[in-house]
């Protein structure tokens, strides 16, 4: 029985649990407003793929291992992961993400515009801080994936965001509105969050990015009072774009860049949840923590465990009940 499989089995009474919190409104998880969000995504993904219109050829100069090389690809088309093709199957796997002209981190999966050159990031690199701040941003990504399946839709989960990553803290963040002023997970709620995690892993789920128009976006958000009331502002800022990431059927809302798959997701532990303020009469704001590795490394139990007592501390990161039209950080970083 794999480890996955035992946290799961492990996890299941916790997940009950988590269901407990139970209302007859209508909110941004439910089966429908997932489905049509979906949909508009695959429309304007289609949409801008057929827009392209005259293919022209770019130079894209890879810089690295095994040697430098010209590749010669397709503009607004061919993507980093598309170079990583040319070369081999390792630099497939391997490369979580892209840096373009040797300054701007690029997502795998997104297409290039014009020449450049590319560099393809790991974790191993020698200077990890960009791919470092990618996965940390990309953990609280699919923590807002994990928390949606892990809460049945009677419970009125409502995601609100997530901050930019802020490695020194020791943790990464989702903040989320809860009908209850009074939810203290036990351990066990928290282990079956992170076995979706681990679930969201496994599945080796690509991460799509998408940038659109802000009312698309917030017809694809209408239903969530959060997403909507934020959204304004990141466009106002963003010269009326918006950035998406989806992986699986989970859209949010996230300049990024992030990492290309979920798969670079490896040990991981969702460690605290803190009240950070109440929402209303009867709501309330709460802060889900957690600590994660990229896929590959490994630590004994002991230095884990510091880690993970670390992250339990409550993030300083802005909070979600500030205006977030005061916010320095656009919501993500």
């Amino acid at each position: 029985m794999s480890a996955a499989t035992k946290l799961h089995k492990t996890s299941w009474c916790a997940l009950r649990q988590l269901q407990q919190y139970r209302t007859k409104a209508n909110f941004s998880g439910s089966s429908a407003s997932i489905a049509k969000r979906n949909d508009l995504f695959n429309q304007e993904q289609r949409r801008q793929r057929d827009a392209v219109g005259r293919i022209d050829k770019i130079e894209v100069r890879y810089l690295g291992l095994p040697e430098d090389v010209t590749l010669v690809m397709n503009s607004n088309i061919s993507t980093p992961f598309n170079c990583a093709q040319h070369l081999s199957e390792g630099h497939c796997k391997r490369s979580a993400l892209a840096l373009i002209d040797g300054s701007v981190p690029w997502d795998m999966h997104r297409p290039l515009q014009e020449s450049c050159t590319l560099q393809l990031l790991n974790f191993h690199v020698s200077e990890p801080h960009v791919v470092n701040k990618a996965f940390w941003r990309t953990c609280s990504f699919m923590l807002g994936a994990a928390l949606n399946r892990a809460f049945k839709p009677e419970a009125n989960l409502q995601l609100h965001s997530f901050p930019g990553p802020n490695i020194k803290s020791g943790s990464f963040v989702h903040d989320i509105v809860l009908q209850t002023q009074n939810w203290e997970p036990k351990k066990e709620d928290r282990r079956a969050i992170s076995a979706e995690m681990v679930k969201l892993a496994a599945q080796d789920l690509r991460i799509e990015r998408l940038d659109v128009q802000q009312d698309l976006a917030q017809e694809m958000f209408k239903d969530s009072k959060y997403k909507s009331e934020q959204l304004p502002s990141i466009a106002q800022q963003t010269n009326g774009r918006v950035t998406l990431y989806r992986l699986g059927d989970h859209i949010d809302i996230s300049r990024g860049p992030m990492v290309a798959s979920t798969s670079f997701l490896g040990k991981c532990v969702i460690s605290a949840a803190h009240k950070v303020a109440e929402e209303g009469p009867a709501g309330a704001f709460y802060r889900i923590q957690g600590v994660a590795l990229p896929t590959g490394f490994q630590l004994n139990h002991v230095a884990f465990g510091v880690l993970e007592e670390r992250s339990k501390k409550a993030s300083p990161a802005r909070l979600p009940n500030e205006p977030f039209e005061e916010q320095q950080q656009l919501q993500l970083s």
